[in-house]
């Protein structure tokens, strides 16, 4: 295991850490919260369609330039690379304002992802250097609650400032993203580099199968988690017959219990003094509980929503460990092209869950649906290193 943060026992840590998360966050915010400004893009005249294809682009430009961002934060550090992501980024937001038309709003918002991807490379690099290997498991467990929290500030913010127009919706998210830049310049350190040489001239890791498989696993374990998320509201609606605003609470709760299960998974990965045996091992787990889900739908069984909770929950579970592993095995000369490379493969993997586990509902219901997704998990744990 790569110890090359375990010299850097400072307190400082943890506000490096804080800034961290609050530039994922914003980050996040803009990059996967845009869907809740889909009703004011209608309300000014665009199909569903659009608009839904609108609300993508931001993903669409991060996956495009994540691994750049991470080979910037290789070469250059840390701190400057996450600033000018996430500060030209939020000035990007702020010009969208004042822009009309799908296409300009289309492009505003692809180049805003492309522009805040560096959050996601930066922010990983931060905690391998930062902390020591007895914490970082917990530390990118915490990281890694940064999406959901950014979804959730989009979730409370965009629908109400929306009410007084697009434009003011994005003005705050671009303002969220600059000041975001701004306390990662005026707080955040880039941490000592070990000696040895320039990261350009290190071994590649990619020689050996190791980050290969770590991506492979990760990337089968997203198609679980996402088929339970992006399905769950619309199974319990339309299937059990809850209504959205008793559903929405439960799901909710489940989201929390998805942050508490990355926290507790990088502890207990801290404390095992391993990520990948943890990692194989929630992976089973998920397996488990996917298919005690597939058997509650198939037989109309009310076992099929304390499944779904549950599942919701273990799914997300190994989220933090893989990317620890990643970044402790590329080392602090290749890790932040690593990150980026394991961001990019989830996050295309995660676009083609809904369409394709979709069409298998449509056409043979979620019990089988929920069946034939149980295979990923156990692929996974095998290919775990």
């Amino acid at each position: 295991m790569n110890d090359e943060g375990e010299g850097q026992d400072d307190r400082r840590r943890w506000l490096v850490l804080a800034v961290g998360m609050a530039a994922m966050t914003a980050g996040c915010a803009f990059q996967f919260g845009l869907p809740y400004l889909i009703p004011a893009l209608r309300a000014d005249g665009l199909s569903l369609g659009r608009a839904g294809l609108l609300a993508a682009c931001p993903t669409i430009g991060l996956v495009l330039t994540l691994t750049a961002w991470g080979a910037a934060a290789d070469r250059w550090g840390e701190r400057w690379v996450l600033a000018a992501g996430l500060g030209l980024g939020g000035l990007v937001l702020v010009g969208a304002a004042a822009v009309h038309g799908p296409v300009g709003l289309g492009v505003c918002f692809l180049l805003a992802g492309a522009a805040g991807a560096s959050a996601h490379a930066s922010s990983g690099r931060l905690i391998l250097g930062w902390f020591p290997a007895r914490e970082r498991g917990l530390a990118m467990g915490l990281r890694q609650t940064a999406l959901p929290l950014g979804v959730a500030v989009a979730a409370l913010l965009l629908p109400p400032l929306a009410v007084h127009g697009r434009a003011v919706a994005l003005l705050v998210l671009g303002g969220l993203s600059v000041g975001a830049a701004l306390l990662v310049v005026g707080a955040v350190r880039d941490p000592a580099r070990p000696a040895g040489g320039h990261g350009a001239r290190a071994a590649n890791p990619y020689r050996t199968p190791v980050l290969w498989r770590l991506h492979g696993a990760a990337t089968l374990l997203v198609v679980p988690q996402f088929t339970v998320s992006v399905f769950a509201l619309v199974f319990l609606v339309d299937e059990r017959g809850w209504a959205p605003s008793t559903a929405g609470p439960l799901l909710a709760c489940v989201q929390l219990a998805g942050a508490g299960a990355r926290l507790a998974a990088g502890r207990w990965s801290d404390l095992a003094g391993s990520r990948t045996g943890p990692m194989r091992r929630l992976a089973l787990t998920a397996a488990g509980v996917l298919a005690v889900l597939a058997a509650g739908v198939l037989t109309d069984s009310a076992v099929a929503v304390a499944a779904l909770a549950a599942a919701g929950v273990v799914t997300v579970s190994t989220n933090g460990l893989s990317f620890t592993a990643v970044a402790e095995y590329a080392g602090s000369a290749w890790a932040g092209r690593a990150l980026g490379v394991h961001t990019t493969v989830q996050n295309a993997a995660a676009a083609c869950v809904g369409p394709t586990v979709g069409a298998l509902i449509g056409g043979f219901g979620y019990g089988w649906a929920y069946a034939l997704v149980v295979a990923f998990p156990l692929v996974a744990a095998a290919v775990v290193p």
